[in-house]
């Protein structure tokens, strides 16, 4: 018999300052993950914190739970409590952590990573809005305000509020793969996948009034990605000029057709290689990419690793 695989813990760490809905993501992500995750919150010193809102939060845990964590998550302050310097309480908190523990942070809380010299040398994101404060304070950092999440490996950092469930999800999903990821995302009714390099910061994300939008396009070309779709395609079911169209998903995406297209081709990819044993030829030609060859170009881009080694990954942890 099989033994039991033991609950991976989640540490999030709240500082002074807080963003109370940042704080809660961790718990509702992983807490809707059957059981895979258990999820404490604590302070540098076991006391409440004050938020960036008009109330503070009380902890059950103080810093010694974060030596006993997996992953530790830190949840992020208001811009104006960041400083280069980690304050004498935090650099103690954070020092409890054991060096094979998974680190994520969550908008500004990268200000901390950086502070801690765990980004130096390493590509990260944060917040768009703070990307120039945080140039000017950790210059050793391979900043790219552009993306929703960068993971380093060990290290990860996301961007701005909605970006740590993205980041969260992309956690269930490498731990336990893409069918737990969407049944936690159903259940907390939010978007199943939205790729780390996705654009953080899109111009028109709500289309103006009057004008037509690109979604009934993008989820008619969602049923048909085995089809060699060109913008041609995509605009005439759109009823736009291309040029028209090519804008418009541009400014509701933040991608071109073309790399959205692709994005979404290799997500399918993915599922089929986690959840069939079909081979690589026969998912390529399935989510729409001519050859073998083109999904494994097209997956090493996206996540550095051959469909062989991805599958790999994900049949051990089935």
């Amino acid at each position: 018999m099989q033994a039991q695989q033991r609950t991976h813990r989640v540490v999030v760490l709240a500082l002074d300052g807080v963003y109370p809905f940042e704080l809660g993501i961790p718990a509702r992500i992983f807490g809707a993950a059957d059981g895979h995750y258990e999820t404490l919150t604590c302070t540098v010193d076991g006391r409440p914190v004050h938020t960036n809102a008009d109330f503070t939060i009380g902890v059950r845990h103080g810093p010694e739970v974060l030596a006993t964590a997996d992953t530790v998550v830190i949840a992020p302050v208001a811009p104006d409590r960041v400083t280069a310097e980690l304050p004498e309480g935090v650099a103690e908190a954070l020092a409890r952590i054991r060096p094979d523990t998974r680190i994520v942070s969550i908008c500004t809380a990268a200000f901390v990573l950086a502070a801690a010299g765990l980004l130096d040398g390493r590509r990260a994101t944060t917040h768009w809005h703070v990307a120039d404060l945080f140039r000017r304070m950790h210059p050793r950092v391979d900043l790219d305000p552009d993306v929703l999440f960068v993971d380093d490996g060990r290290v990860l950092t996301s961007a701005g509020a909605a970006s740590g469930v993205d980041i969260c999800l992309h956690l269930v999903r490498k731990d336990h793969g893409s069918e737990l990821a969407n049944k936690v995302a159903r259940r907390c009714v939010v978007p199943p996948f939205r790729d780390g390099g996705q654009a953080q910061y899109i111009e028109q994300p709500v289309p103006e009034t009057g004008a037509a939008s690109t979604a009934a396009t993008r989820a008619w070309a969602l049923e048909r990605l085995d089809a060699p779709l060109a913008l041609a395609d995509l605009a005439a079911h759109a009823r736009m000029s291309p040029r028209t169209f090519a804008r418009r998903f541009h400014d509701e995406v933040g991608l071109s057709p073309g790399r959205w297209l692709i994005q979404q081709r290799v997500v399918h990819a993915r599922h089929l290689l986690e959840a069939s044993d079909l081979s690589v030829d026969q998912i390529a030609g399935r989510v729409g990419f001519a050859t073998g060859a083109s999904l494994r170009q097209h997956l090493h881009a996206a996540i550095g690793v051959s469909p062989q080694a991805y599958r790999r990954t994900f049949q051990t942890a089935r």
